[in-house]
């Protein structure tokens, strides 16, 4: 069953012209402020609702901004995948984030795909592949290497596939949490990655959470005796759903692309 990335929402946007039709809206953190453009002072919380007008929401650094544009938002589904040279990058990851770990525990952390295994062709046509220094072979996409990866505890994984917390590469590595921040990770600074993935990343979270009523968000666990495929084609993205779930599946598989399609289609 899909959830609803509106509910819970305390600042909604609004075109003037039309003030009963919500364009977006989002769950305001502490990461940004609601200004009074005419002013430029901050408001504090209240219940009662804001009087018609221009308002800004702004970020407490000035080189942060957040534009909602009709750009797609993908479907997206958490990313696993367990070939030998995921688990050679896997430990990449580890060596270079292995300062989050005690005593050398793995158990609760997962390497998660900052671009999805399932939008594999859509990583390569749209030159994101480029940006992977370490590529192994003209047949590798990159997409597993570990400069597509970042180590977290695995809920944490499952939200960042989620698109309900993403990195500003352009705010200094900051995190900006879409939903409440029950782990009190909003506004925390994470070291540098590859800011092409994550620019991506957090433009792909701003969609999905903002625009409109919001994404889909779906159930990833289906208990013994679920009619996992009911579940799927039952929901109103059923074809785009099945079609990340497939690719996530297979994304065990090497598949090769080109620059424009996977090789091998007509």
């Amino acid at each position: 069953m899909a959830g609803g990335r509106a509910i819970g929402r305390d600042v909604h946007f609004y075109n003037f012209a039309e003030p009963d039709k919500a364009l977006g809206g989002l769950i305001l953190n502490s990461s940004y402020r609601v200004t009074l453009r005419s002013t430029g002072h901050d408001l504090t919380p209240t219940d009662e609702p804001l009087q018609p007008g221009h308002y800004d929401i702004r970020s407490y650094s000035h080189k942060d901004t957040i534009c909602i544009t009709y750009e797609p938002c993908i479907i997206r589904i958490i990313s696993q995948s367990s070939t030998d040279r995921d688990a050679t990058f896997r430990m990449q990851v580890r060596e270079r984030d292995g300062k989050r770990a005690d005593r050398d525990n793995w158990s609760t952390f997962h390497a998660a795909h900052i671009f999805p295994l399932s939008s594999e062709g859509y990583f390569v046509q749209s030159g994101f592949s480029r940006w992977i220094t370490n590529r192994i072979g003209e047949r590798d996409t990159g997409i597993n290497s570990c400069q597509n990866r970042l180590l977290m505890r695995s809920h944490m994984h499952e939200q960042f596939d989620g698109f309900y917390f993403s990195i500003n590469p352009d705010e200094g590595y900051k995190i900006t949490c879409f939903n409440e921040d029950f782990d009190g990770i909003d506004g925390r600074i994470l070291d540098p990655v590859l800011d092409e993935l994550l620019r991506w990343h957090f433009r792909q979270a701003v969609l999905a959470n903002m625009r409109g009523a919001g994404e889909p968000s779906f159930e990833t666990e289906f208990p013994p005796g679920t009619d996992m495929m009911g579940e799927i084609l039952s929901g109103s993205t059923a074809a785009k759903r099945m079609e990340a779930e497939l690719f996530s599946r297979l994304g065990s598989y090497d598949i090769a692309w080109d620059s424009q399609k996977p090789i091998g289609q007509s």
